[in-house]
């Protein structure tokens, strides 16, 4: 007799599925958190840092700009946009709007120039390399006071050297402490004395980063140290000099030290010839009025001026950026 025999199916799980899905233990776990939130956890200190010094102090000068708040008597009411229109029609705001991209303008075109100049001629064989560098930066560390003291003798409309300097080869007396542009003048030569210095060791940094291969080419091609100046240079400098154009117009918009001592008595000038915006903020805040609402208002107004002149500086920098970089053409397949 003749059985058939089937299999038997075996509808057991196999051992596969009788695993059980494998737990994350608390060390992978914090292992993947480390990975993600180390790296947030280690450049936390500079925004904590930002924003205490920088963005509490920019929203809380906002919030005290909307108030009558006094020197002694402390937040008044809220008045709104008030102070800034009372800003915006006192002449002696404007005057000091005037005079301070007058100053800027006398200072910041002249210094980058200059700097750039004498960072050629310090990255030339000299000797006593180091003893040069370290001279240049040598009025960047004399105190803003003393340089003005100093300036402020030798711009002296009756004793000072420079008219004695003019009238002895037969130019009569500026009056630089009265008129406006020649007290512009004498205040930009110190900013100018500052901080040329400082610029030149950033131009300098620069231009030791050069490709000397650049160079080589040059020489091979026949061109002279002036050729090789504007040819090879200046295009390698451009990022650095945008660098060195915003940080000069921020610095020059807030200028403050020059200014106020030029003389002794601190106001800008009999008529206000020089007083810039910063020093009218001090007035504001600090002298008669004695209204810190007026004064945050002016502040909020500098602060706005130089965010537009951040602005346009950013677009001149990528036009520039855009026109230097090499230009590729795809060509179009038939």
């Amino acid at each position: 007799m003749v059985t058939s025999t089937t299999p038997k199916l075996d509808h057991r799980p196999s051992r596969s599925d009788d695993r059980q899905p494998r737990r994350v233990g608390l060390s992978q776990r914090l292992g993947r958190w480390d990975v993600k939130i180390s790296p947030y956890l280690y450049i936390s200190p500079f925004f904590i840092l930002f924003a205490i010094v920088g963005l509490f102090p920019l929203g809380y000068t906002a919030f005290v700009s909307m108030h009558k708040w006094h020197l002694i008597g402390g937040q008044g009411e809220f008045v709104g946009l008030e102070n800034f229109t009372y800003v915006l029609q006192q002449p002696n705001f404007w005057k000091g709007l005037r005079n301070t991209f007058s100053i800027f303008l006398l200072s910041s075109v002249p210094q980058v120039f200059i700097a750039i100049v004498i960072a050629a001629v310090l990255d030339a064989n000299l000797r006593a390399k180091t003893f040069w560098r370290m001279g240049v930066l040598l009025p960047f560390i004399v105190a803003p006071v003393a340089v003005s003291l100093i300036f402020g003798k030798l711009f002296a409309s009756d004793s000072g050297m420079i008219n004695s300097i003019l009238g002895s080869v037969g130019i009569d007396a500026i009056r630089w402490h009265a008129d406006v542009l020649a007290s512009h003048v004498a205040i930009a030569s110190m900013v100018n004395f500052r901080w040329i210095g400082y610029n030149t060791l950033i131009f300098l940094a620069a231009m030791q980063a050069v490709p000397r291969d650049l160079y080589e080419a040059a020489i091979l091609d026949g061109a002279n140290r002036l050729r090789q100046f504007f040819s090879v240079t200046v295009p390698m400098l451009r990022p650095t000099i945008i660098f060195v154009v915003v940080t000069s117009t921020i610095g020059g918009l807030q200028i403050f030290d020059e200014p106020r001592l030029f003389d002794q008595a601190g106001q800008g000038g009999a008529d206000r010839q020089w007083m810039t915006v910063t020093m009218y903020l001090y007035e504001v805040g600090w002298g008669a009025q004695k209204s810190f609402g007026r004064a945050a208002a002016v502040a909020w107004i500098l602060f706005l001026i130089i965010i537009v002149l951040a602005l346009i500086n950013f677009s001149l920098t990528r036009r520039i950026a855009s026109d230097g970089a090499p230009k590729t053409g795809k060509k179009k397949k038939r």
